[in-house]
């Protein structure tokens, strides 16, 4: 587990490691040097190698997967701060009357003495089975105008009313967002393991989400506070851009 988790930590800091000062450069890294989400003040960085050699179909997988993995882990994190602060969905989570919020959050939601049953997690992996070979997933000839594009021809959401700039930048907001979301979920996981040997660092964020929190509102609270914590990202991002712009 830990090294796991020490693997994936090395991978997801790449992606934000400084652009190299070295000279030679591999010609295929100067290639995909104006591709979206190589901006300053990181630069591009390959440290294990993965575009060696690589033409621009292998580019597009690399930055599917990429895509994929961010907006997972952004649901992720804050599938895992929302029941620290105390938020849960409303009712039971089975007819014999559990309530959503008497199972343990993070890993031990899934494993240990307390964690859901096999049953629903079995449920919780089909939902997500379903979503793969339905909707998250990139149909050819339906109009998708990038890579993790999954409109398909179905969903719009006004992104066509945006101008060629406005995409760009929403399309770099999110890499970003996604990034910043593999770190967040990583550091939550490394906080659970060294919480078993004493040490129990605190985590800000999630008193404020406590203070944020309404009483009996608290599934509307929940749907705000992960609007307002995007935005705030979103905010953050764009302010990095524009001082980056004016120097």
């Amino acid at each position: 587990m830990k090294t796991a988790i020490f693997a994936s930590l090395l991978a997801a800091v790449s992606a934000f490691a400084p652009a190299s000062q070295k000279v030679a450069q591999t010609t295929s890294l100067s290639a995909f040097e104006e591709e979206l989400g190589v901006q300053p003040p990181l630069g591009l960085w390959d440290p294990f190698g993965l575009l060696n050699g690589a033409d621009q179909e292998r580019f597009e997988r690399l930055r599917y997967v990429e895509i994929k993995h961010g907006r997972i882990a952004q649901l992720a994190f804050l599938g895992n701060i929302l029941p620290r602060a105390g938020i849960y969905l409303p009712g039971n989570i089975d007819y014999s009357g559990d309530a959503f919020s008497s199972y343990p959050h993070g890993i031990a939601a899934i494993k240990g003495p307390d964690a859901i049953p096999f049953e629903g997690i079995g449920q919780i992996i089909c939902f997500i089975g379903f979503l793969e070979i339905t909707f998250m997933k990139d149909v050819p000839g339906t109009g998708n105008e990038f890579v993790g594009d999954f409109r398909n021809g179905f969903i719009d959401f006004g992104w066509d009313t945006f101008s060629e700039e406005e995409k760009l930048s929403k399309r770099a907001i999110e890499l970003n967002n996604g990034r910043a979301a593999q770190l967040g979920i990583l550091g939550l996981m490394v906080h659970e393991e060294i919480q078993k040997i004493g040490y129990d660092a605190d985590l800000p964020i999630i008193d404020t989400f406590r203070k944020q929190r309404v009483s009996k509102k608290g599934l509307v609270a929940a749907s705000l506070g992960g609007n307002l914590f995007i935005k705030h990202l979103d905010l953050s991002v764009e302010a990095m851009s524009w001082k980056v712009a004016r120097s």
